[in-house]
């Protein structure tokens, strides 16, 4: 199969990604923190240094700011329920996925916050645009670093700079980019920054990471045992312990490591090819007279189109039965973005690029839509 699905999940793992997760499981079975064990100790001398290794990659604040999750989604809920202030006031961006919108609805439905969502004039939202929404009582600005349907970014450097001398809090859904292009927190202003293990990240399936500055102080969505305090009836005060009930997921985190490791030395090259292939990629279908394309070349190696004959889940499913390519068809979890894009009654086409596909591999697909014309 031809895999343009890794906006989804990343289908390319390094072989050295797949086998720490493997010697974790074969070797490695204790659970870190909870024992005085020689295997436990080790395991929880790895958690550590995957930590550390994540904050280094982010330019963050430190081993003790880094906590893990199980997915990017539990990471921005745990930001967003932890971090909001009733009667306050948050702002977000049409481009979001549902694990931001979703989580504010709720608290919208309850009555403990007021809503604002930016609909951008055109591409990303900018900070001129959040400028105009910020009031005293904006408690957080959530917004995704890069759109999962078109690659298109919001502008994070200026909306941190936009929020840094405010009380406001900054939380960005790094999904879609960690990997792909360096993020910086500190340079970028971010509070709390929200990834996927298994996408950019080139981890297994399984664990996400919630990175944040001193500026936030998060409260806890899960309680539970920690392996410390416990006749405490309280949650720890000290982070990341905080943030992190029940035992976590230490062949992912392995992996994790793993993969971190081998975005040190290729970061560059990752991004270079991604923008290099979806250049080509949008070249190729800006022939195709029946394609409507919906992004520009990106480094995120995401292209969205519409076929003026057939739905996007239909066509998406003939590419899949009859051409053994994957790509995925219809709303992506971001309703917002496709009414942005006037797409919300059939939804788009998304081809997500690896570094490691090829242009023959796009030819292929190229070929395939030109087949699709002579189906209807």
């Amino acid at each position: 199969m031809i895999y343009f699905d890794n906006a989804a999940t990343g289908g390319f793992k390094p072989f050295k990604c797949i086998d720490a997760a493997f010697n974790a499981m074969k070797n490695l079975n204790a659970n870190a923190g909870r024992s005085g064990h020689k295997l436990s100790n080790l395991a929880s001398e790895i958690i550590y240094d995957t930590r550390k290794s994540i904050s280094d990659f982010f330019d963050a604040d430190g081993a003790d700011r880094v906590v893990f999750t199980q997915n990017c989604t539990t990471a921005l809920n745990t930001a967003i329920f932890g971090l909001y202030k009733k009667g306050g006031k948050v702002i977000t961006t049409a481009l979001e996925h549902n694990s931001v919108l979703r989580p504010l609805y709720e608290l919208k439905r309850r009555g403990e916050i007021t809503l604002s969502i930016i609909y951008p004039k055109a591409g990303g939202v900018s900070a001129e645009e959040v400028y105009r929404e910020l009031t005293p009582d904006t408690s957080l600005v959530v917004a995704s670093a890069v759109s999962n349907v078109t690659g298109q970014e919001n502008d994070i450097n200026g909306i941190g700079k936009l929020l840094q001398k405010t009380e406001t809090v900054f939380i960005v859904d790094g999904a879609q980019s960690a990997g792909h292009t360096q993020i910086s927190v500190n340079n970028q202003l971010i509070d709390a920054l929200c990834v996927a293990g298994h996408k950019g990240l080139l981890s297994v399936q399984g664990v996400g990471a919630l990175i944040f500055s001193k500026k936030a102080r998060i409260r806890p969505l899960t309680f539970g045992g920690t392996g410390s305090n416990s006749f405490s009836k309280e949650m720890p005060e000290d982070f990341p312990e905080r943030l992190e009930a029940g035992t976590l997921n230490l062949p992912a985190i392995c992996s994790l490591k793993a993969g971190i490791d081998h975005l040190n030395e290729n970061i560059s090259y990752v991004s270079n090819q991604l923008l290099s292939l979806t250049e080509y990629l949008v070249s190729k279908l800006s022939t195709l007279p029946f394609i409507a394309l919906q992004s520009i070349p990106n480094k995120y190696g995401i292209v969205s189109f519409t076929h003026s004959e057939i739905p996007s889940q239909e066509l998406a499913e003939i590419l899949s039965e009859k051409y053994d390519i994957a790509v995925r068809g219809g709303f992506h979890c971001a309703p917002l973005t496709h009414k942005f894009l006037k797409t919300h009654k059939l939804g788009t086409v998304r081809v997500s690029l690896a570094p490691q596909n090829t242009r023959r591999e796009i030819n292929f697909l190229i070929t395939a839509l030109k087949e699709t014309v002579s189906m209807n």
